[in-house]
């Protein structure tokens, strides 16, 4: 996903702050040993931790969200930028008391970072005792038996082929309600910003019959929301190895929604150089699907954009936004954005504040430019807006979108909505919160025998820039 972080956002699962992810589960044939889990970064890296749940879980390994009571400790990493990968550090520094009290304790880095230092991690972090990359998940039990043998257990291999599609993820969020699934991997944009391509590797797609299954199997279980992830999801395309059959992502979306009505599909990320009008077409023709595109601009300034390599200019990315509107009258809209890139001027950061106001986010994901070693932005360019302006800029684009979002849920106010009940809303057992079509986070009263899980009418009572708050009509 192009950026999927934010500097701002409070209530964005990209959120760079850990996440431990945990079952509690007592599995047959268990082995005895727990394993504690944290996730950072993109969504991709949450899915990817289910993953990982799993192959664990096939080898008798429990999961634990006690982490004084682990054998196994692992952290899924992000490195999309320098702060990503500094909580990181700062949060591996917290684990040496665990190592200390118990020596047999083993640290594992997973993930884009793993991928990124590979073995110099080892020399780095002392106490970590694995390292894997995203496509070496497989080989996790080989690496515990070397960390259980004192050896250290390094595999970041790039596959053009790993797709996990054979394994059954074991879902970690606790609400039973929204799951992810992972469509493809990798990507093959090589935006000069960005690690993904070298940290993830190339673009490969999973089976449109896997991914379908797992929707079926999900909704079966009680699950009610489906998101389809993936690095950019536009450019998915399977070809059926016995027909020769092509399915691009609106072929696979529309079979997502054919599963059960009921059931919510939403997707992420999509890129503006790829998301087509077969694609807008196919979600105005299913109610299922969610009213609601990721569309990450990253700047305004098509001179911006192409030292960015993102292959499209202002004028196209506005046509993309055009359609949207046109054939998804009711779609929202939100954004990556990236201020104070290489040579930006004053008139490229003014430009950036023009598209946000004519595409209407409903909010963004915004942060200023870090440059990432190995990317093409690092060796081509210098890095010379000053840390001053870039967070001067920052500051102003976070404001404009507060502004934008808060006029969004503004205008929502009187308005009624269907509302997929996710759980209790943080702040108060006596309300639920959920989202509506748009992504638009809704706490609101509970009333009747309603349990998460079970959509509702909401109507729209005040708003802030950041939720929707009302009342139960049906």
């Amino acid at each position: 996903m192009d950026s999927n972080l934010t500097q701002h956002q409070e209530l964005l699962p990209e959120e760079l702050q850990g996440s431990a992810v945990n079952l509690d589960l007592t599995l047959p044939g268990s082995t005895g040993r727990k394993f504690y889990i944290e996730s950072y970064g993109c969504q991709m890296n949450f899915s990817d931790s289910e993953i990982v749940a799993s192959i664990l879980a096939q080898e008798g390994i429990q999961s634990t969200r006690n982490i004084e009571e682990a054998d196994m400790i692992f952290i899924n990493t992000c490195s999309i930028r320098e702060k990503a990968e500094d909580s990181v550090r700062k949060r591996l520094k917290e684990f040496k008391p665990f190592k200390k009290n118990k020596p047999e304790l083993v640290v594992g880095v997973l993930g884009c970072m793993a991928e990124r230092l590979k073995a110099k991690f080892l020399e780095q972090e002392q106490l970590v005792d694995i390292v894997a990359g995203p496509d070496s998940y497989r080989d996790l039990p080989n690496l515990l038996k070397k960390a259980d043998d004192g050896d250290k257990g390094v595999n970041v291999f790039l596959s053009r082929e790993e797709t996990y599609a054979d394994i059954a993820p074991m879902r970690l969020d606790e609400n039973g309600v929204t799951a992810f699934i992972s469509i493809m991997r990798g990507c093959d944009n090589m935006c000069s910003f960005c690690v993904v391509p070298f940290t993830r590797g190339r673009e490969r797609s999973r089976s449109s019959y896997t991914i379908v299954a797992e929707a079926e199997d999900l909704y079966l279980r009680g699950y009610r929301e489906v998101t389809l992830l993936g690095q950019n999801v536009d450019s998915y395309k399977w070809v059926n190895p016995e027909t020769n059959e092509l399915t691009n992502f609106a072929h696979l979306l529309e079979m997502v929604a054919k599963v059960n009505p009921q059931l919510r599909v939403r997707f992420s990320t999509s890129h503006p150089k790829d998301i087509t009008d077969e694609v807008l077409y196919t979600m105005a023709k299913y109610n299922n699907i969610c009213n609601y595109i990721h569309l990450p601009v990253q700047s305004g300034s098509s001179r911006i954009l192409e030292l960015m390599n993102r292959t499209y200019d202002r004028e196209w990315y506005l046509d993309r936004v055009s359609a949207i509107h046109k054939i998804i009258p009711e779609c929202a809209i939100s954004s990556d954005i990236i201020t104070g890139f290489c040579t930006e001027t004053e008139e490229d950061h003014r430009e950036t504040l023009s598209i946000m106001e004519l595409a209407n986010y409903s909010m963004s994901y915004m942060f200023f430019y870090s440059e990432r070693p190995g990317t093409p932005a690092a060796k081509k360019y210098k890095d010379d807006v000053s840390l001053e302006i870039k967070k001067e800029r920052l500051n102003e684009i976070i404001r404009l979108q507060n502004r934008l979002s808060h006029h969004h849920n503004q205008a929502d106010i009187g308005k009624t909505f269907e509302v997929l009940i996710e759980g209790n809303s943080k702040r108060s057992e006596d309300m639920f919160k959920g989202r509506n079509s748009q992504n638009k986070m809704i706490v609101f009263n509970k009333k009747g025998n309603y349990q998460p899980g079970d959509y509702v009418t909401v109507k729209v009572d005040s708003a802030s820039s950041a939720t929707l708050h009302g009342t139960i009509t049906a």
